[in-house]
C-alpha cells in the first residue's frame, strides 16, 4: 500500500471509527430514556392510557425490558424504535430527538446539551 493509499485508509478507519462512537453515544442516551426514564420526557398516547393504570404499567415495564433489537427493526442500531405485545395487543415505542425547546429536530442526537429525547408510547393502530 502507498502513502497516498494509506492516508486514505487511516481517515475512512478514522471515520467509522467515529460514526460508530456516536451511534453508541446516542444508542446509551436511547436506552437509558427507555429502560430507566432519564434524560428525557415519556408520553403515552390518549389510546394506551384510555386501557387504564395497570396496563399501562405493564406496557411501561415490557418497553424498559425490550431487547430484541435486530438489523430488521433497528436499522441504524440506535435502539430508537420497537414493539411489544401485550394482552393480545401490540404496542410501538419511538424514540425522537428535539432541540431543547422541543420546536425543532435536535442539531446533534448524541449531544444530550443539545437535544431534547422523547419517548411516545403508542398502541400500534394509533401509528
Amino acid at each position: 500500500m502507498n502513502d497516498e493509499n494509506a492516508c486514505g485508509y487511516q481517515k475512512n478507519k478514522s471515520r467509522t471509527m467515529a460514526l460508530e462512537a456516536r451511534i453508541e453515544r446516542i444508542r446509551t442516551l436511547n436506552d437509558e430514556l427507555r429502560a430507566f426514564r432519564r434524560g428525557g420526557y415519556v408520553t403515552i398516547t390518549s389510546g394506551v392510557q384510555s386501557l387504564g393504570q395497570t396496563a399501562m404499567q405493564a406496557v411501561l415495564l415490557k418497553v424498559a425490558q425490550f431487547d430484541a433489537f435486530t438489523a430488521g427493526n433497528d436499522p441504524h442500531a440506535e435502539h430508537d424504535f420497537g414493539a411489544v405485545e401485550h394482552e393480545r395487543q401490540t404496542f410501538f415505542w419511538k424514540i425522537d430527538y428535539y432541540d431543547k425547546r422541543l420546536e425543532y429536530g435536535s442539531p446533534d442526537p448524541a449531544n444530550p446539551d443539545v437535544t431534547a429525547r422523547v419517548l411516545t408510547i403508542m398502541l400500534a393502530s394509533e401509528y
